[in-house]
C-alpha cells in the first residue's frame, strides 16, 4: 500500500536572516511535479533559490528527482530528498524557497537548513493511503432520494453530480472495494429496480485513521 500526502502543506524557517519556505504537495506523475515546481517559482520570483525534490511511486517502481537550483552542490537538493525518502511517502513533491538574508551559512549550515525545512513541512502533513476508486452513475426515483443520500454517506461515497428530470440522475465516487456492498444496499433500497453504472476507475487518497 502506497502512503501519500492527503493534501498540500507549508512551513517556514528562519536561519541567520535567511528565510526558508517549504511547500509540499501530492503529485501523480512527473508532469504534475514539474508544474508544482514551476508554480512556486512563478509565485515567488524575488527568491534566491527554489530547491525541489520529489518521489513518485513506491517500491521497485519508485522514481526520484532533486536539484540544488544554484546552491553549492550537494547542500540542498540531496539533503532534502534524503528527508523526503525517510518520511516513507510516495507521490510527493517539496520545494524549499530561500530568500538570502546576507549571511553565508556555509556547507553544513545549508544542509542543516534545507533538511530542517523539509522536516518541518513533513511534520504538518496528513497522510493517506492511495486506493483505487470508481465513479458510478444511476437514475433514482424521487421518493428514494433522501434515503439514498444516507446510504451513500454510510458507504463512504461522495455525490459529485446531480440532475433533476423525470428521475434524479446522480454521479458519485467511492472506493472500489466498497462498490459491492454499496450496490447490495442500493438493490435493497430500490427492491432491485435501480442499478449503478461503472463510468471510470481512478486513484484516490483515503485519509488514514488518526491523521
Amino acid at each position: 500500500m502506497l502512503i501519500v500526502p492527503y493534501e498540500e502543506a507549508r512551513a517556514e524557517l528562519g536561519v541567520s536572516n535567511s528565510t526558508f519556505l517549504a511547500r509540499l504537495a501530492p503529485v501523480e506523475d512527473p508532469e504534475e511535479a514539474r508544474a508544482f515546481i514551476a508554480a512556486i517559482k512563478a509565485e515567488y520570483p524575488d527568491a534566491s533559490h527554489h530547491v525541489p525534490a520529489y518521489i513518485l511511486g513506491g517500491g521497485n517502481s519508485r522514481s526520484e528527482f532533486c536539484s540544488d537550483d544554484g546552491e553549492p552542490a550537494g547542500t540542498s537538493g540531496r539533503p532534502l530528498l534524503a528527508v523526503l525518502k525517510g518520511s516513507g511517502l510516495g507521490n510527493v513533491a517539496i520545494v524549499v524557497t530561500r530568500w538570502f538574508g546576507g549571511t553565508l551559512l556555509g556547507t553544513g549550515g545549508l544542509v542543516k537548513a534545507y533538511s530542517e525545512a523539509g522536516r518541518l513541512v513533513l511534520a504538518k502533513v496528513r497522510r493517506a493511503a492511495l486506493v483505487e476508486a470508481c465513479r458510478l452513475e444511476l437514475d433514482l426515483p424521487y421518493h428514494l432520494f433522501d434515503r439514498f443520500k444516507i446510504l451513500a454517506a454510510e458507504a463512504g461515497a461522495a455525490i459529485v453530480e446531480e440532475g433533476f428530470a423525470e428521475a434524479v440522475h446522480l454521479g458519485l465516487t467511492l472506493p472500489l472495494d466498497s462498490r459491492e456492498a454499496f450496490e447490495a444496499s442500493l438493490a435493497e433500497l430500490s427492491s432491485g429496480a435501480v442499478h449503478a453504472r461503472l463510468v471510470s476507475r481512478f486513484p484516490s487518497r483515503r485519509l488514514l485513521a488518526g491523521d
